[in-house]
């Protein structure tokens, strides 16, 4: 089976000599099509790290990233701005949503930027809103949206435009457990029917329960890899 990542010797240096920091230090991973992977480790194990290189939102010291074979290293900023709209979503802890819109504008919008015709947009935004139990909140804006609602809209997101990856980070750190908890059945359910292929940057012990898979980093070095 084809990797949709594959990270090969990827190192990240911050500062030089006396004050160089290894964020990560030769990271070897495949990741396959449909994985629900937790990367987990204390804080300043390099977790956010990786997850920021394999998105294209930070470039790497050393070593190579795969993403559906194509080296994101050797994009320019441009073709990498579009390979990254085009093949990953995106769910941040903080939400991101644009205020201005409104919950179908935000899912939307990755859609309009990639071109797809009023209808097909119209289609997946009432599908992916019925798959999130946000049905009827269509018109809200954020601010009129709880915590978890607005983190169920940056779900569906990051999943309608269909990528071959998304990366979550931290993704239930500013949600109650109840909340967090609904919010991971839901995008496991979502994996499982769509096989779409999620990477998780966590310390809640709620996504290593449901994870197929656990990286753990310290000092950022892979020190276990376990699949379920």
């Amino acid at each position: 089976m084809h990797s949709v990542i594959r990270t090969h010797q990827l190192c990240r240096h911050f500062g030089e000599k006396q004050t160089l920091v290894k964020a990560l230090d030769d990271v070897s991973i495949d990741i396959e099509p449909g994985e629900f992977t937790a990367i987990i480790g204390p804080s300043g194990s390099g977790k956010s790290t990786l997850l920021q290189l394999i998105g294209g939102l930070d470039h790497p010291t050393e070593g190579q990233i795969l993403l559906d074979g194509k080296s994101i290293g050797d994009m320019s900023g441009t073709e990498l701005s579009d390979f990254r709209r085009d093949h990953i979503g995106f769910i941040f802890q903080a939400y991101n949503l644009i205020p201005v819109l409104s919950a179908e504008e935000n899912i939307e919008y990755i859609m309009l930027l990639q071109g797809l015709s009023e209808v097909e947009r119209k289609q997946r935004v009432d599908t992916i809103l019925k798959e999130v139990g946000l049905e009827g909140l269509a018109n809200r804006r954020p601010s009129q949206l709880s915590g978890g609602q607005q983190q169920r809209v940056a779900v569906a997101r990051a999943m309608v435009s269909k990528p071959s990856l998304i990366l979550a980070d931290e993704p239930t750190a500013n949600l109650d457990s109840h909340t967090g908890a609904a919010l991971l059945d839901m995008m496991k359910a979502l994996n499982e029917k769509e096989n779409m292929t999620f990477i998780f940057s966590t310390h809640d012990p709620k996504i290593m329960e449901r994870a197929k898979r656990i990286i753990t980093l310290e000092d950022g070095k892979v020190v276990s890899d376990e699949r379920r």
